[in-house]
């Protein structure tokens, strides 16, 4: 009942029958993505009659055991499906799910779900726990350009007016300006304490710019009078949906907020090329901080942001989690919190 997939020729073929699909369901993402030493992408494909449904995860090992779990991609991910409706009964499907998880050895799964796929929350209703952790922020880009820049707030429209004065935004064009933008993206990520994990090599953002199943732009900030970089940002564009991705700023300029600016020409690009959706993202995680209010003087149209959280064999989750050497409950799978 459940398929692997994990060529990129199925896997594409898969999301060519689904209703809609973002960047982070795709496999060149995953591949780029995925840390091959300890991760395996894998889209587990569902099929029975007309309805289709294909759920991206990443198949650990847990060390030092014979057991296994499934982590989604960074970003939002969750299922995709075909002639799934809001009345779906989603029995079989859970039904084929436990089975192949208990085959694979499987102790736990973790997603985050995507704020735009509604259905998502259907497909996987009384399996497991959906846990809302914010919300996200979109700028209807369906409007007209005037329409959505009407729900600015007033103090950013002043604001984008005189950075359009002082500096211009261009595309990254070579590796060059890629590497400049890195430098800064990573000067960001220190300045803000990042984790690890938020930090890349400049082969990675190199390799998004050429990935066939998403296009990637990076826009640059550069300030007229000195010609210097000062901020950018990369942008991915797919089947209707703009993502803002990695960007940052040089501390210098800080007080110029020139992150308006990439924002601004991007809506207003992404408006010109009529895409659907232009995703800001939410707060640091997820919270109603000044990361998300900064986005929501943007536009107001907010989504809700959800993770999915099932543990499959519960007597093997509370031994891990009793052998681990701390417990944080706040994370799932609690027993890699150490």
């Amino acid at each position: 009942m459940i398929k692997e997939i994990t060529s990129k020729q199925e896997w594409r073929a898969v999301l060519q029958q689904v209703d809609s699909f973002d960047f982070y369901h795709t496999f060149d993402y995953h591949n780029i993505s995925h840390n091959p030493d300890i991760e395996q992408p894998i889209l587990l494909t569902y099929t029975s009659n007309d309805v289709i449904i294909a759920l991206p995860l990443l198949l650990r090992v847990i060390p030092n055991t014979k057991y296994f779990d499934f982590t989604s991609i960074y970003g939002y991910a969750g299922p995709l499906s075909k002639n799934v409706t809001s009345s779906f009964d989603n029995d079989n499907y859970i039904s084929a799910l436990q089975s192949y998880f208990y085959m694979k050895n499987v102790v736990s799964v973790f997603s985050r779900l995507h704020p735009y796929f509604n259905l998502q929350n259907n497909i996987l209703s009384h399996f497991g726990e959906i846990v809302p952790l914010g919300k996200v922020v979109n700028i209807d880009i369906t409007l007209t350009l005037d329409e959505s820049r009407s729900l600015y707030q007033k103090s950013l429209k002043n604001q984008v007016n005189k950075l359009r004065k002082s500096c211009k935004v261009r595309k990254a064009k070579n590796e060059e300006d890629i590497s400049e933008f890195v430098e800064i993206y990573n000067e960001n990520m220190k300045r803000l304490n990042a984790e690890e994990n938020y930090f890349f090599k400049t082969e990675y953002f190199t390799n998004f710019t050429k990935q066939s199943d998403f296009k990637t732009d990076i826009l640059l900030v550069e300030e007229l009078e000195s010609g210097k970089i000062i901020a950018g940002s990369m942008f991915v564009k797919t089947n209707g949906f703009v993502q803002f991705h990695l960007s940052g700023t040089r501390t210098d300029y800080l007080r110029l907020g020139p992150s308006k600016l990439f924002l601004d020409e991007m809506r207003n690009e992404a408006t010109t090329e009529k895409f659907k959706y232009f995703n800001l993202g939410g707060g640091k995680g997820s919270s109603n901080d000044t990361l998300f209010e900064f986005k929501a003087s943007f536009s107001k149209d907010f989504r809700v942001f959800n993770i999915w959280k099932y543990i499959v064999n519960k007597n093997i989750y509370n031994e891990l989690v009793s052998k681990a050497k701390s417990e944080n409950k706040d994370f799932f799978p609690s027993y890699r919190a150490n």
